[in-house]
């Protein structure tokens, strides 16, 4: 093999490129990102970046310095456009090809915008550098934002924005926020959280327009009538796998890249990261994991599986890991959160913002969450099994 490529030059990306070097190849290796920037990492871009406590090069996943030690032809700024994996070329959106041996698929996600609204200035969804540079020059105090989604990604923007002394109101279609990813009991705690510090909660209700004058937006239209004011707007209502290129490859398509165990989508091309969608034994079917500790484990095993070989290549069964930080609070789980899933705290107390919960289905523990309990949360991950 003397040329491998890799597409997505993000945490997923990057990590498969030094997995690649780490596990012995040599030949001649080339990552591609759609963005200008030197590849940085995205938790980063709903806290610190966006509260202004870290500059942009401090989300910076490695100095240049390193990555030149990497040996990578670096082709940032450059999208790829299609793949041909009978030829094995990526064309990118100027029209230039790249031949490749092996490639690693690691386009991850785009983010999902309403049907309207996204005219109007102040309207604004959180995915890149860019985006969060945007946003962050309109987080100003007495400003009233809404933040429409309530995952991981709005809850932490709407808990940003109120730490930076703007009126805010966090809008969902469940019943709790991180309700897919901490289940209602957990989401329930969640809902309090934000309610303490002042955010208002809109929970169950679907937007049904967003007015603006003179091309700014103004308002914010629920379902039920209601009208919430605002000078900004964030759309987090999710993302969806960046493999629009992809469509007339022939690559198995789905909920993403349609890989087997070994996350191999074709001969010679694996995927990692958010836009891979793999058969996961424990969740009993295919799985596609927005998490950044999986973008890295999933990197490396990609790596190690594409230079095996596949007689050589083992299957990909991670225990997933996610965690959020908002306000004063980290929460952190380990394996999986089903809705029908019995929670029990096993160490510590939720009145006093410190405790442990498992996640249990037909009595075997399938998660565990810690609630500023890190140390201890690490005693149960034990119980899990992937």
């Amino acid at each position: 093999m003397d040329h491998i490529l890799v597409v997505g030059a993000s945490g997923a990306g990057l990590t498969a490129a030094d997995a690649l070097r780490r596990e012995g190849f040599t030949g001649r290796l080339t990552l591609v990102g759609e963005e200008p920037h030197l590849p940085y990492d995205r938790p980063p871009l709903s806290k610190q970046l966006l509260a202004g406590e870290w500059q942009p090069r401090e989300a910076t996943l490695r100095p240049e310095t390193e990555l030149q030690r990497l040996r990578l032809e670096l082709r940032l700024g450059c999208r790829a456009a299609g793949l041909d994996p009978l030829a094995r070329t990526v064309t990118l959106t100027g029209g230039e090809r790249l031949g490749y041996d092996g490639l690693v698929i690691a386009t991850g996600l785009r983010p999902r915008r309403l049907p309207f609204g996204h005219d109007l200035a102040g309207v604004h969804v959180l995915r890149t550098l860019g985006d969060a540079l945007a946003l962050r020059d309109q987080l100003l105090p007495g400003n009233r934002a809404v933040v429409i989604g309530a995952g991981f990604l709005g809850s932490e923007i709407a808990a940003t924005a109120r730490g930076l002394g703007l009126d805010v109101d966090l809008v969902d279609l469940e019943a709790t926020p991180l309700a897919g990813q901490v289940g209602p009991q957990m989401g329930e705690l969640v809902a309090d959280l934000h309610r303490r510090q002042g955010v208002r909660l809109h929970l169950r209700r679907r937007v049904a327009e967003l007015t603006g004058e003179q091309g700014l937006v103004t308002t914010v239209v629920l379902d039920d009538g209601t009208r919430l004011p605002a000078e900004v707007v964030v759309v987090a209502i999710g993302s969806v796998p960046a493999t629009d290129w992809l469509a007339d490859s022939g690559i198995p398509l789905g909920d993403g890249v349609l890989c087997d165990p070994t996350c191999q989508a074709a001969p010679g091309v694996y995927a990692a990261g958010d836009v891979a969608n793999w058969p996961h034994p424990a969740a009993g079917g295919r799985v596609r994991l927005e998490q950044r500790t999986n973008a890295t484990q999933q990197a490396i095993a990609a790596a190690r599986n594409l230079l095996a070989g596949p007689d050589g290549a083992t299957p990909y069964a991670p225990i997933p890991f996610g965690w959020t930080d908002q306000y004063d609070t980290k929460i952190q789980i380990h394996g999986w959160a089903p809705p029908d899933a019995r929670v029990e705290v096993v160490d510590g107390d939720p009145r006093a913002g410190r405790f442990v919960a498992r996640y249990l289905r037909e009595g075997r523990v399938v998660g565990v969450l810690g609630w500023n309990s890190p140390r201890a949360l690490l005693r149960y991950r034990g119980q899990l099994t992937a």
